[in-house]
């Protein structure tokens, strides 16, 4: 299996079948980013590792879990106050992890995925606390899958209550 960014593919397909139709390049990117304000209510969608870092910075499904997981928990705060929540504020989380899926990385079976899936869990756990004060995480799913797009070990989808006025793009 190729490391590219999947991502990144899909979002200049999406811009190329939105140069087709006549339809502005920035559409097509809000068709794959499809975060909005609701009622009081940010809902977010796809929060993942490369979200927020220039391309010569993206992580590869081969560097450690941990780093996935710091890199996705920024990028998720940044989001959710630009758009004037604070990480408190956070409703519901669903997190989606998955293994590492390269040529050079074997993929575990049986029980050995299991236990690969549930170190992925333990690490998890670990950074994501640290991002909340105490008692206040949010309610939380969280699902082991087989693939996330984006070179991504996880990806994040959520709602979180807007508590300050959103930031603007010059701020």
């Amino acid at each position: 299996m190729e490391i590219n960014s999947r991502r990144g593919y899909f979002i200049e397909l999406a811009t190329a079948a939105a140069a087709v139709a006549g339809a502005p390049a920035v559409l097509a990117q809000q068709a794959t980013r499809n975060n909005h304000t609701h009622n009081g209510i940010y809902y977010f969608s796809g929060t993942g590792s490369n979200d927020g870092y220039p391309k010569d910075d993206h992580v590869l499904v081969t560097d450690p879990f941990e780093k996935h997981v710091v890199r996705t928990m920024d990028a998720l705060k940044k989001s959710v106050e630009r758009a004037g929540c604070t990480m408190d504020s956070i409703l519901h989380l669903e997190v989606f992890i998955c293994l590492p899926q390269a040529d050079n990385v074997p993929m575990p079976t049986g029980k050995a995925r299991f236990d690969a899936h549930k170190a992925q869990y333990d690490a998890l756990n670990k950074i994501y606390g640290t991002y909340f004060s105490p008692g206040k995480a949010p309610s939380r799913a969280c699902m082991a899958v087989e693939w996330i797009p984006g070179d991504s070990l996880i990806e994040i989808v959520g709602s979180a209550q807007v508590v300050n006025s959103p930031q603007t793009a010059g701020k």
